[in-house]
């Protein structure tokens, strides 16, 4: 199963599975943006909107990519608000924005899917204004490292979705490479992650002038 499919797949229990690797995520958008406000912003793997309700607060314009029709569905019921606009697009061809109209780009749980981490950083380049900023929330390498993959059970049967190991130095390469900045770089554990590996990594990235 592809990747497209296997997320329209999943966009049905998705919100309901347990899940500490999205749970995290949640946690620690709203650590990062509850506080902010931010001009416009590209939100990157939607998904069911999980953090789309936090961005549409705290951003006057919110413009919502994936690829999955099934998990935009989803996210459309939770957020009706008139400043957020989804788009379902595969961002490893041209985004459908304009050059140097955004402030902040997020990417959650959504880059272990893709191979080529310079287009993403180049597109990303473009489509920032000068000094704006990218914020990364992926599952940590080490996780990769033992094998772990997003997957769902349906049925009693486990599905693992088609991933790429990214390097810590993977990320930095591609934003270097394409003018960005490292401001911030943490690693994270869910409160269930005891004496395990970092769940996540986040990295915050600036555009250079």
């Amino acid at each position: 199963m592809n990747i497209q499919s296997a997320y329209n797949k999943w966009s049905s229990t998705y919100d309901e599975d347990k899940n500490f690797t999205r749970d995290l995520d949640s946690i620690v958008m709203k650590k990062n943006f509850s506080d902010l406000k931010i001009n416009t912003i590209l939100e990157i793997g939607c998904g069911t909107g999980k953090n789309t309700e936090l961005l549409s607060r705290i951003g006057k314009k919110v413009y919502a990519f994936d690829f999955s029709e099934k998990m935009i569905l989803k996210a459309k019921e939770k957020v009706k608000t008139n400043n957020v606009a989804f788009t379902v697009t595969n961002i490893n061809d041209r985004w459908q924005t304009e050059n140097q109209v955004i402030d902040l780009i997020t990417y959650n749980l959504v880059l272990e899917h893709i191979e080529d981490l310079n287009f993403i950083f180049s597109e990303a380049a473009r489509s920032l204004v000068d000094q704006g900023k990218i914020f990364i929330s992926e599952l940590h390498p080490f996780r990769q490292y033992e094998g772990t993959k997003a997957n769902f059970k349906r049925d009693g049967i486990t599905t693992e979705i088609n991933a790429f190991v990214h390097h810590i130095s993977d990320f930095l390469d591609a934003a270097n490479k394409n003018g960005f900045e490292l401001i911030e770089l943490k690693e994270l554990w869910h409160e269930n992650d005891q004496n395990k590996p970092s769940r996540l990594v986040t990295l915050m990235f600036k555009k250079n002038s």
